[in-house]
């Protein structure tokens, strides 16, 4: 059969800015910050903007939504807030509730919004995925801030370009890649955090570490006292340089947008997504790769990749900073009697795009792609995890 075609192509390049400011206490009158963000960009036109408050972080930030409130009203001759700031449910959960997407998209029309409008999201992982989407959404784009307010925000998701919530199922089955105007983390929302929320970071600053940055992994080796105890020096460094090191990686990896299947960010969290899934989301993301890098490091000794001594510092690194290694779920069965963990890889392959690729280490600040990995030795590094958990609890 002979065929003909013609076609016409240009390549487009695409400059995109990302900036996280870092900052404390963004919201009293003298602080600038988010006032020089917002500078207007038409002339003679205030800046319209519409805030978003996750409502699990009011109990640690009192009369947060009233200094919101009396920051625009300082600088009303620039900045437009068109409505009351606004609770939004916080949490994985949230992220299962498509109305929350609808309502948000509601009051953007409602309040005229366009792309020189800024929505702003002031909370946790989960809402700022959510809040993205749906302002990555609406008018193919309306502006958006985040203030990140975790350790696990400031340092890793919340400095990406991902949006999403979960379909099917599935986490951020549904999503967007944008990047947003600009990420202020202020540091001053970590204070009243609870224990375990102000761990989570600890955990994606490891696993960045480990794939991009040696002297890191070694800096939060030697600093794992202050850290277990929460010092604010010293977790603010971390939170730092974390946030570094993944903006890098994104602005410099050449697939900003994953296009590719190479995700080495997401080290562990083949395992971590699907443990997150099983338990309904109550293990907590932190945690869940937590149990996810452990996997992987027991695995990659467990193919001669990397030495089992250097398995075992970074194991015991994890403990230190009160990390669990492993869970019971990861020894759950399927109704026809496989690991429910294994269907985690298929998904990940599902996810990528059909090409299974999985970021490993062959020494720490050393990371490496694999596109196959042994089922048996999956688990047999499961049940090393629980034979070591075990001990631990003896």
């Amino acid at each position: 059969m002979n065929s003909s075609y013609s076609y016409i192509r240009k390549n487009i390049r695409l400059d995109f800015s990302h900036t996280v400011y870092f900052t404390n206490d963004a919201f009293t009158h003298k602080n600038d910050t988010l006032a020089e963000i917002l500078q207007p960009k038409r002339p003679g036109r205030k800046t319209k903007a519409m805030v978003y408050v996750d409502e699990g972080i009011i109990d640690g930030n009192p009369n947060l939504l009233e200094r919101i409130k009396s920051y625009f009203r300082s600088r009303d001759d620039q900045l437009d807030l068109v409505c009351e700031p606004e609770f939004i449910l916080g949490g994985e959960p949230a992220k299962n509730d498509w109305s929350l997407v609808e309502g948000i998209w509601s009051k953007l029309n409602k309040y005229g919004m366009c792309r020189h409008s800024y929505v702003i999201i002031v909370g946790g992982g989960a809402s700022l995925d959510l809040v993205g989407f749906a302002a990555s959404t609406a008018h193919r784009g309306v502006r958006l801030i985040r203030f990140p307010t975790t350790t696990l925000s400031q340092g890793d998701g919340g400095v990406g370009v991902k949006n999403g919530v979960n379909y099917f199922g599935k986490k951020n089955w549904v999503g967007t890649f944008s990047v947003p105007d600009a990420v202020v983390n202020d540091f001053s929302f970590l204070q009243g955090l609870p224990k375990n929320q102000k761990r989570a970071g600890y955990v994606e600053a490891i696993k960045v570490a480990l794939i991009r940055d040696r002297s890191f992994f070694e800096f939060i080796e030697e600093n794992a006292e202050a850290l277990a105890g929460f010092e604010s020096q010293t977790l603010e460094q971390v939170v730092r340089k974390s946030a570094a090191l993944h903006l890098d990686h994104i602005a410099g990896s050449g697939d900003p947008f994953e296009k590719g299947s190479a995700r080495p960010l997401d080290f562990g969290h083949w395992v971590a997504h699907k443990i997150e899934q099983l338990s309904d989301f109550k293990i907590g993301h932190g945690d869940a790769v937590a149990i996810g890098l452990s996997v992987d490091l027991t695995y990659s000794a467990k193919v001669g990749l990397v030495k089992p001594k250097t398995t075992e510092r970074i194991l015991t690194l994890l403990e230190k900073l009160n990390f669990p290694i492993y869970h019971e779920l990861l020894q759950a069965d399927t109704i026809d009697g496989k690991k429910v963990i294994l269907e985690g890889l298929e998904e990940f392959r599902e996810h990528l795009g059909g090409e299974l690729t999985i970021t490993l280490i062959q020494g720490i600040g050393e990371g490496i792609e694999v596109h196959a990995m042994d089922r048996d030795a999956i688990l047999y590094a499961v049940e090393s995890l629980k034979i070591k958990s075990l001990a631990a609890k003896s």
